[in-house]
């Protein structure tokens, strides 16, 4: 079964197309990858699925279900983490959990809950003094309650620092290793690139990508960094360097060249310098990370597709007004 799935979604704010005929399939028991730019459609898709919005045309289906005609019982089986998460001040972390387990019907123990996410020496304390980072940690704990076969993270790592980060996304394999989906939507592409299976990256309301990193990589073309130690280096060698088809940039550091290249031009680099009468001492290769190629990738987009200012900002207005919206609902549901 899968647990995501989207057929020719559309979603239109008045003239503006949030979402264009999106189709997307998320595996059972995969962590995945939901990237794109502020406005590109994100928390739309999120609502869509959490029936917080209604699409224009298309379908979306969560857990092998209607989004919108079987809504509650998606709602009974995810976990939501929404973006700008809202709390009762004057409640205590345990007091949210209990809420949570209620909620669910489930039998979870709201202390150890809070003690996986890091935050059960505060179980007591009114949430109104939380930190950013541990009012994060208890959106995420208040997520997990009752073992959810799908949970939906949207930027789970604001106001961690990097141990909270680190700990996040220890968090999300546990949850994949007990059998959960993860949908995972972050700006903080680091995160998403040391967690996720697959990546899906939505531009203007398209998705424009869908990959494992790996094969986002192959598919755009872009150069990797040949990083090579020589003997010495001279006006000769970085000439012979820079008209090797495939090249597109040579830098120097000391007696160490940096080469941005073409995946099959590494081989032709390392003899075009043994050719100039260079040693080549030592070499190895950077991939693009994930946010490299996510610029390739929406930056292509943009000029793809197009687009009025107007309507991108109107798109950005619509998004934010769906953050919200799912905020509220996750800690009232």
């Amino acid at each position: 079964m899968t647990a995501i799935e989207l057929a020719g979604l559309t979603k239109r704010f008045g003239d503006v197309a949030a979402l264009r005929n999106v189709d997307l399939v998320v595996e059972e028991g995969e962590v995945f990858g939901f990237l794109g730019p502020n406005g590109a459609g994100k928390s739309t898709t999120i609502n869509v699925l959490l029936d917080f919005a209604r699409p224009t045309a298309g379908r979306a289906e969560v857990l092998g279900m209607d989004a919108q005609r079987r809504s509650q019982e998606v709602r009974r089986r995810t976990g939501v983490l929404p973006e700008g998460f809202e709390t009762y001040d004057r409640l205590t972390g345990r007091q949210h959990l209990e809420f949570a387990v209620d909620s669910k019907n489930a039998e979870d123990d709201p202390m150890r809950i809070l003690e996986r996410v890091g935050i059960g020496d505060a179980a007591d304390r009114k949430v109104g003094g939380y930190s950013k980072g541990m009012t994060q940690r208890l959106a995420l704990g208040m997520a997990i309650t009752g073992e959810p076969e799908l949970l939906i993270l949207d930027e789970p790592s604001t106001g961690l620092d990097p141990n909270g980060a680190r700990e996040m996304r220890e968090l999300v394999r546990e949850e994949r290793d007990r059998g959960a989906t993860v949908f995972f939507s972050s700006h903080i592409l680091e995160q998403v690139e040391a967690v996720c299976d697959r990546v899906g990256i939505l531009q203007e309301g398209k998705l424009v990508a869908e990959d494992s990193v790996s094969g986002l990589r192959n598919a755009a073309g872009t150069a990797q960094t040949l990083q090579v130690a020589v003997s010495h280096v001279n006006d000769e060698l970085l000439a012979s360097v820079r008209e090797v088809s495939g090249v597109s940039g040579v830098e120097t550091n000391g007696e160490r060249l940096s080469v941005a290249c073409d995946p099959d031009a590494k081989t032709r680099v390392l003899e075009a310098i043994e050719e100039a009468g260079t040693t080549v001492e030592d070499f190895s290769t950077e991939e693009a990370s994930l946010e490299e190629l996510f610029v390739s990738y929406t930056t292509d987009g943009q000029s793809a597709s197009g687009g009025s200012d107007r309507e991108r900002a109107s798109a950005d207005s619509d998004e934010e007004d769906g953050e919200t919206e799912t905020g509220t609902e996750e800690v009232r549901a």
